[in-house]
């Protein structure tokens, strides 16, 4: 019986094949860049408005898009909806705001502005050319009905994707 087994044990280990696991690695660095080039400051021309307008007295921001190859990338620029800081408010704010193409380094980009496509808080600009678009945002809060905005410091956040497509 010992006879018989060991050669069988010995051609099941022999006919069992051993896999053995190679990882590959990649470092995929994205060929867009977003670069903040103005902080935007909120004006207070009225009690119950806060804008980045500058007959308000505010700054509109400006987000840099660098895009070193073209038709691969789309911006994603979202203007604020809420305060990531306030004091306290005790009644609603209404927001409104706008992203637009404020500069080019391509005068083929000049396309960008007639061909986004907006909905509800975003603006979406297909980057169709290799260089640096400046996009200017607008941000308008009111408080409200009739209601001045109580005094400190007020800050939100535009949030600006560069998407692989």
């Amino acid at each position: 019986m010992k006879k018989i087994l060991i050669p069988a044990i010995a051609t099941v280990f022999a006919c069992s094949s051993f896999a053995e696991e190679t990882p590959i690695v990649g470092n995929v660095q994205s060929k867009c860049q977003i670069i903040t080039d103005t902080e935007g400051v909120y004006g207070n021309a009225t009690p119950d408005t806060l804008s980045t307008d500058a007959a308000d007295g505010g700054v509109e921001p400006i987000v840099r898009f660098d895009v070193l190859q073209a038709n691969y990338y789309k911006a994603v620029i979202a203007h604020p909806m809420s305060f990531s800081e306030s004091p306290t408010l005790i009644d609603n704010t209404a927001w409104t705001g706008s992203t637009e193409v404020g500069e080019v380094s391509e005068t083929t980009m000049s396309t960008y502005e007639t061909n986004k496509v907006t909905y509800d808080n975003k603006t979406e600009y297909d980057l169709t050319v290799a260089g640096s678009t400046w996009f200017k945002i607008s941000s308008d809060v009111a408080y409200g009905f009739d209601r001045a905005f109580p005094s400190g410091i007020y800050r939100s956040v535009v949030q600006a994707d560069c998407i692989a497509k």
